[in-house]
């Protein structure tokens, strides 16, 4: 399955490449190289949405929310992009942005453990 965005979506996600924060570039540091051979996308476009990260054959994306996420309008939008996720066969998992400053290494055994177990069962 391909998520592949629209055309203003592609230039959020460019956008967005270049302008990540603290704790995205940390989790992405540590993601890249990881002992699985998982491969994780960063910034990437899935409809109308950017996704943080994203590894395609676990169908899972990564989250970091800062502390916004929790006010206003973005619980229910939130809410909103996770179900339709969803409903493609997306599993979400969201982190805190203080949680991933703070244990990074905790963060990305999670991670790492919930991608593996998604791949080997979308594996054929």
């Amino acid at each position: 399955m391909r998520l592949d965005g629209s055309g203003s979506g592609r230039r959020n996600a460019k956008r967005l490449r270049k302008q990540m924060t603290p704790p995205e570039i940390g989790l992405w540091l540590a993601l890249r190289g990881n002992k699985a051979g998982l491969r994780f996308r960063k910034q990437h476009s899935a409809g109308d949405y950017v996704l943080d990260f994203y590894c395609a054959p676990a169908r899972l994306a990564i989250e970091v929310d800062g502390e916004a996420h929790a006010r206003g309008y973005r619980p229910a939008s939130d809410a909103v992009r996770d179900a339709w996720l969803g409903s493609q066969g997306v599993s979400v998992a969201r982190y805190s942005a203080s949680n991933v400053l703070s244990n990074l290494e905790g963060v990305v055994e999670q991670i790492m453990a919930l991608a593996v177990e998604r791949r080997d069962r979308f594996e054929i």
